[in-house]
């Protein structure tokens, strides 16, 4: 059962990327978008057209399903910065020891720190790739996509299924 949720997130976030990746295409690099997937789709939070939310994700649908993965990952999501904060954490941690004070360590703690964010960027296009998306959306389809208002922001829920007999 927990396999199944895992395996529905990481299609939806997948879906998500190529959605707002298509979105932001069309709205221009300025629009402000944040992505959630969830087992039953997912939500986008911005002020933006309905009808352009459901042209992009229908899109984003039929391209992932023709096998444009590369669209599944974005340079844009919140894995990148866990696995830069992560490592920028741990880097700092280990430039850390030795016998001199905090002044004479911090050189060296914000170097390494720098090197592992850099270095964080293609860890988190493979985490990416490999544990928080699965482009594979052969079965996936999108039943319905809503708008709403909850108190200071707006957001959009497009909602997925698996086709019957998958």
């Amino acid at each position: 059962m927990l396999g199944r949720i895992v395996g529905a997130v990481r299609r939806n976030h997948a879906l998500e990327h190529a959605t707002i990746s298509i979105l932001m295409g069309r709205l221009g690099p300025d629009t402000r978008l944040v992505g959630r997937a969830t087992p039953t789709g997912f939500y986008v939070y911005g002020d933006l057209p309905t009808d352009k939310l459901e042209e992009s994700a229908n899109e984003g649908l039929a391209r992932l399903q023709r096998g444009e993965e590369r669209l599944a990952v974005s340079p844009l999501c919140g894995t990148n910065l866990a696995a830069a904060g992560i490592m920028a954490g741990l880097a700092s941690l280990l430039s850390a020891g030795g016998n001199r004070s905090r002044w004479e360590k911090m050189p060296m703690a914000l170097l390494a720190s720098m090197l592992a964010v850099i270095a964080a960027q293609p860890v988190g296009r493979w985490l990416q790739k490999r544990l928080t998306t699965d482009a594979d959306l052969r079965d996936i389809e999108i039943v319905g996509v809503r708008r709403a208002d909850g108190g200071l922001s707006r957001y959009h829920k497009v909602e997925t299924s698996r086709r019957a007999g998958a």
